[in-house]
């Protein structure tokens, strides 16, 4: 039945030749990574008029000056990660390049903060999905967590599908957002030129307003930076793109680099002109599009353009969080199991880890986009920070090309990037203060799994200095556990008689039924005479604990008399998987009680027909 499922939700496996087509082109990659950053313009905006409107609508024009300035930091970013792409082809994007040139604990920081970021990046998309959706159709609004976590099993659900069908299956949302946005802005500005829009401002630009301080200024600027957020996940991704990688790569980038500043622009401009104010039951880019469409036909299938730019804009996490969770387990700095591929050849394990964060995440946070933001961004700009500085270190040490225009692109990002994680850390604390608790604990585990593999492959190592102490057993003996005498049972002590020169059977018996017991017993003895059987009494409901005891002094002997000391556990097989609810599973909790001990463990295993 699950395997039924399973073939039906993710589709029949790939054989690994077909990998090569499962890259991206540039059409397929600026619909599968830039939805996250182009979607941001749903909320970028909206951000920063929220902190202006604390100290009045005068305050409003201040958001031109604070597009323009994040508009200079796209560019920085951009250019930057496009030196990145091509510096750093094999992929990892901030990881990379700060574990290059600052160092490997620098490093974890920048990918640790990297795989938080991709959790929220899918919590904050799908909630901000859902906040398009309850705007056009308020009676959902009581359901909007619920509404979240289905669009975030659905998208699960897709990229297990493989990277080819879940970019196929963006290119339709992604390519409607931008045409829509387009029309947008088009007829936003055809109605501002030719007057059918007056100038409705609530202040104009210059205007003088109580609270016009500094501070005010980078609160607005550091939520507004979240329109930036999403930038980086193509450089995490060059591995995945068609021949040749990096240019591909880059040009991607630099395209959704000139659409995003597009929008972003033409959004801000327009809400100011409009003289439009956020609303917490409505969105501003809804009441844009209001303005520009009017409560028609297109007004609706814009804000249903917006909902499904919104909802698959957390593709962007599912794309770059299992290749980043990938370079960092190549690194040892992660479980390996994020280094295989699934059936349909997409990282699977990073995937569904990725899922269940951003459940957990719109659950703890219920849905509240305003809390997510400032965790969002600043998760993003530690490695903008961590990257851009890593590629100044890197072009004084290369000295490529004109690495002194280099440096300066890679110096301006850097230290507007600094700029906004001191705002955001100092203004917007009480949002952030979970960060200082993760990225410890993060790199803390982080440092223990590298620890871990190093220990292991320093064990497992046979060729060393030091000589491998190897040992030539004379014979071996094998301790079969008896629950009772079954097909199961005799069939295993069969076994252990080839393989041992000693067997002993042993059983675990307790108070509640002596008879049975001692019939067991006399049974076994005439049916196995050659085979040494212990009874072993224990007065609590416990199997375990008594079996150990007796392993551990069976395996004095074996080491004395220079045997190998194997216990053999025989478990039978129901035929159908459910069925093994149906049976205790004391032969499961012996084998992993046995595993800590210094001896082979193995399970004989008696297959059911019907």
């Amino acid at each position: 039945m699950w395997r039924f499922l399973k073939r039906l939700l993710i589709g029949k496996p790939l054989k690994t030749l077909d990998e090569g087509s499962q890259q991206l082109t540039r059409t397929k990659a600026l619909a599968l990574l830039s939805s996250d950053a182009l979607s941001s313009v749903a909320y970028g905006t909206e951000q920063i008029t929220a902190v202006l409107l604390a100290v009045g609508t005068a305050a409003l024009w201040w958001q031109l000056p604070i597009a323009g300035l994040v508009l200079i930091l796209l560019a920085a970013i951009v250019l930057s990660y496009r030196q990145i792409i091509r510096a750093y082809p094999g992929g990892g994007g901030a990881y990379m390049v700060t574990s290059k040139n600052w160092g490997q604990k620098a490093g974890l920081v920048a990918g640790g903060s990297l795989l938080v970021d991709y959790m929220l990046t899918v919590a904050v998309s799908v909630v901000s999905g859902t906040e398009a959706i309850t705007s056009a159709i308020p009676a959902v609004r009581p359901y909007s967590v619920g509404i979240a976590i289905l669009m975030i099993l659905l998208l699960m659900a897709i990229n297990l599908r493989g990277l080819r069908e879940s970019a196929t299956f963006l290119v339709v949302p992604v390519y409607f957002f931008i045409a829509m946005m387009l029309l947008l802005i088009g007829f936003g500005f055809y109605n501002i030129i030719t007057g059918q829009v007056e100038y409705q401002a609530t202040a104009a630009v210059g205007t003088t307003f109580v609270g016009a301080t500094p501070l005010l200024f980078m609160r607005a600027f550091s939520s507004g930076s979240s329109s930036l957020t999403g930038v980086e996940a193509i450089s995490n991704a060059v591995p995945n793109f068609k021949e040749p990688k990096a240019k591909n790569a880059a040009a991607t980038l630099g395209i959704m680099a000139v659409i995003l500043g597009l929008f972003f622009g033409g959004i801000t401009f327009m809400s100011y002109w409009f003289g439009l104010v956020p609303n917490a039951h409505v969105t501003l880019l809804s009441q844009i599009g209001e303005k520009a469409f009017g409560r028609g036909p297109l007004f609706y299938i814009f804000q249903i353009s917006t909902a499904l730019i919104l909802a698959v804009a957390a593709n962007t996490g599912f794309s770059a969080f299992p290749q980043l969770a990938y370079n960092l387990a190549k690194d040892k700095f992660m479980p390996h199991i994020y280094l295989d591929k699934g059936d349909r050849l997409s990282y699977s394990n990073g995937i569904v880890s990725l899922a269940i964060g951003a459940i957990v995440l719109v659950i703890i946070f219920n849905g509240s986009i305003e809390r997510l933001i400032p965790l969002y961004a600043i998760g993003v700009f530690v490695p903008f920070t961590l990257s851009q500085s890593g590629m100044i270190i890197h072009w004084l040490r290369e000295r490529e090309g004109y690495w002194p225009g280099k440096i300066m692109i890679n110096f301006v990002g850097a230290v507007i990037s600094a700029f906004l994680v001191v705002s955001l850390m100092l203004l917007h604390f009480g949002s952030v203060w979970p960060y200082f608790i993760i990225m410890p604990l993060l790199i803390s585990v982080f440092l223990r799994i590298h620890r871990h593999y190093h220990l292991v492959a320093k064990q497992l190592r046979i060729i060393s200095e030091q000589p491998v102490k190897r040992h030539a057993y004379t014979g071996s003996t094998v301790i079969v556990m008896v629950s009772n005498l079954t097909k199961v049972t005799a069939e295993a002590v069969d076994y252990a008689k080839s393989i041992g020169d000693l067997v002993i059977a042993m059983h675990v018996s307790f108070d509640s039924h002596p008879e049975k017991e001692h019939k067991l017993s006399e049974e076994f003895k005439r049916e196995f005479p050659d085979v040494r059987y212990v009874d072993i009494h224990s007065s609590y409901r416990s199997i375990t604990e008594p079996a150990v005891r007796f392993v551990d002094e069976i395996s004095k002997g074996a080491e004395q008399r220079n045997h190998s000391l194997t216990i053999l556990i025989p478990r039978f097989v129901p035929k159908h998987s459910w069925q093994n609810a149906l049976h205790n599973q004391n032969s499961v909790r012996l084998h992993n009680a046995l595993a800590n001990r210094n001896v082979i463990v193995s399970m004989y295993y008696y297959h059911l027909k019907e």
